[in-house]
């Protein structure tokens, strides 16, 4: 991107409930120089392109805070866990372009299968070989990747991710993950019994205290409320789905820093399924009346969440799940559907996610920061579903 100016949009940031008008923003080399007052722009040069935005609004490049990069999802997602190695990394090119079109910046990996990559002929989870291979094109979604899933024996179909029966086993686990490269570690804390989280809260701190000094973080798999009280009391740095909170775990989270990244919208795709559709064990029963149960479920716990001060980061958990990579917009409504106000659900598709990555620039705009926004149709602090009306992605 050379010299443009962006001319005469509203703003959108997340902040607060209320549109700023007449913003214009200029941009140098994918930078932001200068943002403010249209009729203040300084002036940007003779060879400038000056865009007409007026109509739309500017949000910050959205974060995508739980996805799976390499898998395509769709109803028989387990099963494209297990295709071959190249043709999960051209699925990750493929949602590559789908999460860009989307405004989506950011990208936050939690699983992929492992196998021996085709390109550089390492044998890791194939998230991290598209990550090093991304890095420095902007063409390509900024992406922060786990390895693969670290389950207890059972845990989770075909014997998908690593298995693990002890916590001496889950420490080796976790220590093999990090030395691979990945920048967070992914538990699973619903088990072959979903009465009870496969792991001790012991277990679990001995993980998070492992990743934190070696500079990494822990996210961890919550369907069930047994494994999301076990995370909450360890301190993992964030709960996945967390489908089945109840208020003292909600509590304990706030307290203890652990972030819920929601995946709400994973649960309304499933109302589409017939109830002989086969789901992963997490998400039986599959017939649509439970389906709905358990939406409305995770909905109370979003709320406990949001009541508790627990910060709330947004994801599909597309490709994982029977989403897709351009449907954070889904999300987003979800959310509001939820009980947040707009601006906050706004707020976790961007700048909360940048928080849970530890990355200031990730779903912020400000001058001398990164041009990672998008230009959408619409109010999206008054209608969220502006979001799914993307005109331009710089």
């Amino acid at each position: 991107m050379s010299v443009t100016l962006f001319r005469d949009a509203a703003l959108a940031d997340g902040t607060g409930p209320a549109l700023r008008l007449g913003v214009s923003v200029l941009v140098d080399a994918d930078r932001i120089r200068w943002i403010g007052a249209t009729g203040d722009e300084p002036d940007p040069g003779p060879a400038a392109e000056v865009v007409d935005a007026s109509g739309c609004t500017i949000v910050p490049g959205l974060v995508d805070s739980h996805s799976h990069l390499t898998l395509p999802g769709g109803a028989h997602w387990i099963d494209r866990a297990f295709d071959p190695p190249e043709r999960l990394l051209a699925a990750a090119e493929h949602n590559a372009r789908l999460l860009r079109s989307a405004g989506v910046r950011w990208a936050r990996d939690v699983g992929s299968p492992t196998g021996t990559d085709p390109v550089d002929g390492t044998v890791r989870a194939l998230a991290l070989g598209v990550r090093d291979r991304w890095a420095g094109h902007r063409e390509y979604p900024y992406v922060r990747v786990a390895g693969t899933w670290i389950v207890r024996t059972g845990g989770l179909p075909g014997g998908l991710g690593i298995e693990v029966d002890d916590g001496d086993a889950l420490l080796a686990a976790v220590t093999r993950q990090l030395d691979d490269g990945a920048d967070l570690v992914k538990l699973y804390l619903d088990g072959p019994d979903r009465e009870t989280s496969p792991f001790t809260v012991g277990e679990v701190r001995a993980a998070v205290e492992l990743a934190h000094g070696r500079g990494a973080t822990v996210a961890a798999h919550s369907g069930m409320l047994p494994g999301a009280r076990v995370g909450a009391d360890a301190g993992v740095d964030s709960l996945e789905h967390g489908f089945q909170l109840d208020a003292d775990t909600a509590r304990t989270m706030a307290a203890n820093g652990v972030a819920l990244v929601s995946t709400l919208t994973v649960l309304e795709s499933w109302r589409s399924f017939a109830s002989t559709t086969t789901l992963p064990r997490f998400a039986e029963p599959a017939g649509r009346a439970q389906v709905a149960e358990r939406k409305e479920r995770a909905y109370e716990s979003l709320r406990y969440a949001a009541a508790a001060g627990v910060l709330i980061a947004a994801g599909t958990d597309f490709g994982g799940g029977s989403t897709r990579a351009n449907q954070l917009a889904w999300e987003i409504e979800c959310l509001v559907v939820a009980g947040l106000e707009p601006w906050q659900a706004l707020a976790a598709a961007t700048r909360n996610g940048g928080t849970l990555l530890g990355e200031p620039d990730a779903g912020v705009i400000r001058a001398g920061g990164p041009a990672d926004f998008v230009l959408v149709h619409g109010d999206p602090l008054s209608d969220p579903a502006a979001m799914w009306r993307v005109w331009l992605v710089p």
